[in-house]
């Protein structure tokens, strides 16, 4: 969960709070599900706020599928992560539910090596159900460039 200085966006206000339950969250959840630990594992928060979320990470072999690119396992894995990382920054809870339905559009690829960011919005948070949606792009020249993929991702989140 190392971060270079290139890769810290400093928060304002709440976002310090917010961000640091999504890093505390993410280090002590990462170890604790195989396929985050395989996946997951160097992945950096850079900034989150009530509501939303950003992270990079480097594509390693692990997440390359047989023919070279970005394994859409590996994609469908990071957005139902990311997702729920994107609920948690709603009221900073532990719990983000299980998934209901889980939806990629897939539009570009990447390579092992590359950078890519990944975005996760939690648009509405209720009382049973939680929406996200997740962007996950290709970093070039420092930015996120083009759009990898679209993810949608509905949890089930009612508190018992």
């Amino acid at each position: 969960m190392g971060s270079t200085e290139q890769d810290i966006v400093e928060p304002k206000g709440d976002e310090s709070a917010i961000k640091s339950h999504i890093e505390e969250l993410a280090a002590t959840q990462l170890p604790n599900s195989a396929i985050y630990k395989f996946l997951l594992s160097d992945v950096r928060i850079r900034s989150a706020s009530k509501g939303s979320m950003t992270a990079r990470l480097t594509l390693t072999r692990e997440h390359i599928n047989s023919s070279g690119g970005f394994h859409g396992a590996a994609s469908a894995a990071i957005v139902d992560w990311a997702g729920g990382m994107a609920i948690a920054t709603w009221d900073l809870r532990r719990k983000t539910g299980v998934s209901v339905d889980i939806h990629v559009t897939y539009l570009s690829s990447a390579s092992e090596g590359d950078e890519i960011e990944i975005t996760a919005y939690a648009d509405k948070i209720g009382g049973s159900l939680a929406f996200t949606r997740v962007v996950i792009s290709k970093v070039v020249d420092g930015e996120a460039g083009p759009v990898i993929a679209n993810g949608s991702h509905t949890k089930f989140v009612k508190q018992r």
